[in-house]
């Protein structure tokens, strides 16, 4: 039996405490020690609006906004009111609740593809319910997904198409192939090499690109989602949308509205909440009802049982975020500072005289900064350099996710974290960027070593 050690945590650091009792450290490896430079806070203690305080007293506009999933702000009033009706009023039943079925009838009134939702508390779980859906609709095992999406579900039918297979049986791993979005030819050839075979393509609508748009030998002008969408329909493929991000922020009816498709199945988490714990799996009646009791005769399929899926703060803080999406214009507002931000960034890049190497791009309800090579390889050591100093002015820039509480100021804010960052980046890939950098490069979460 292995001897755990507990040690005195008194004098270490929180990093160290924290990776005494948490596996990486954390809940989540995209909050880890590997995905931020080196003077970055180890731990958060609290946060309002866009704002992050540190256990060290340091304060930072926040950029991370909880993995994406606060879009209003932290610890906003009307979300908390809501959350804690929903405590009040006992938080978990024994039988179903009314704020239960209120919520429900919310998503399929709202979501124009949804007959059925089943609730779940995060991504993972709703995404690998709709892929089991799918192997229970259609009789087939294999698994497309898109090979530019980065992160679908914690399973097995997921990470053991990435390299880290270790834990991971070979026959989990050899059920899921991968395409290249914006590429039909990539779908039609994985399809045709494996005829009958594949239960569902799973896809998030757009991710650091959007649907191209192309012309078909009729004359009709579709896009790549409508391609995936007809593919899907001739091969009797079970099409799976992933709107984790997308969801609640492209359109209040998803992207899949943006992009005029329509999904057998979706998933959607992150925005719905403004940060509680709510996701779900949701979609038409013929595969959700799969898990349905009250189909007598009807062979049980075990789609979701979660003791928490439906916790009354969680649903009520959704009802909530919905009601504030609609009344403050958020989706709007997200456009507009993404634009803004873009533009603010690559101004600065283009000032510092490091255009080539830094950029921003993508939908600017989404967008991202990347950091390249001159020959265009990603370049991590520019890329933590740049998060090392844009902290240094009191700004936590991870990666770029948005909120309704990022406004004038926070963009001002901003540009000028901006000015001070790309300077320094710019005498880092002039002079040598380890001349700068005060810790290791930043890692990427998926690899096989750490």
């Amino acid at each position: 039996m292995l001897q755990d050690d507990k040690t005195n945590s008194a004098t270490a650091s929180h990093s160290e405490r924290l990776h005494r009792v948490i596996p990486g450290g954390a809940h989540t490896y995209s909050r880890g020690d590997d995905q931020y430079p080196a003077n970055a806070p180890q731990i958060l203690e609290r946060a309002k609006g866009a704002t992050v305080w540190a256990a060290d007293g340091r304060s930072f506009l926040d950029y991370g906004m909880a993995l994406r999933a606060v879009s209003i702000g932290y610890s906003e009033p009307a979300i908390n009111e809501a959350a804690i009706q929903g405590l009040e009023a006992g938080n978990n039943l024994t039988r179903a609740s009314v704020i239960e079925l209120e919520a429900a009838e919310r998503l399929v009134d709202m979501i124009d593809s949804v007959d059925m939702v089943k609730f779940t508390k995060n991504g993972s779980t709703a995404t690998s319910a709709a892929v089991k859906l799918a192997r229970a609709y259609t009789g087939r095992d294999l698994v497309a997904r898109c090979a530019q999406h980065p992160f679908f579900s914690y399973d097995d039918w997921f990470i053991g198409n990435t390299p880290i297979t270790k834990g991971i049986p070979a026959s989990a791993i050899e059920q899921t192939k991968s395409f290249a979005y914006n590429d039909i030819g990539s779908l039609e050839r994985l399809i045709a090499e494996h005829p009958g075979q594949f239960a569902c393509v799973i896809l998030e609508p757009a991710s650091t690109e959007t649907p191209a748009t192309f012309i078909e030998p009729d004359g009709r002008e579709v896009n790549y989602l409508q391609q995936v969408e007809a593919l899907c329909r001739k091969h009797g493929i079970v099409f799976i949308l992933d709107e984790m991000i997308t969801g609640f922020r492209w359109h209040l009816k998803g992207a899949q509205h943006v992009y005029g498709v329509t999904p057998d199945l979706c998933t959607f988490g992150k925005a719905m909440a403004n940060g509680f714990s709510v996701a779900a799996v949701a979609g038409r009646r013929e595969l959700m009802s799969l898990g349905s009791i009250d189909r007598v005769g009807q062979e049980r399929l075990f789609l979701l049982s979660t003791t928490h899926g439906a916790e009354m703060c969680g649903l009520a803080a959704y009802l909530a975020t919905m009601d504030f999406l609609e009344r403050y214009d958020v989706v709007d507002h997200l456009w507009a500072y993404g634009a803004d931000l873009q533009a603010a960034i690559n101004a600065a890049a283009e000032h510092a005289g490091i255009a080539k190497h830094f950029y921003a791009a993508g939908p600017a309800v989404s967008p991202y900064y990347a950091t390249v090579t001159g020959e265009g390889a990603p370049w991590m050591e520019l890329r933590t350099l740049f998060a090392q100093e844009m902290i240094k002015q009191g700004v936590l820039m991870p990666w770029l996710a948005l909120s309704y509480r990022h406004g004038e100021a926070e963009l001002e804010k901003t540009r000028e974290a901006l000015a001070h960052a790309m300077e320094v980046c710019a005498r880092g890939v002039a002079e040598g960027i380890d001349k700068y950098l005060i810790g290791p490069a930043i890692k990427p979460v998926f690899r096989r070593f750490n």
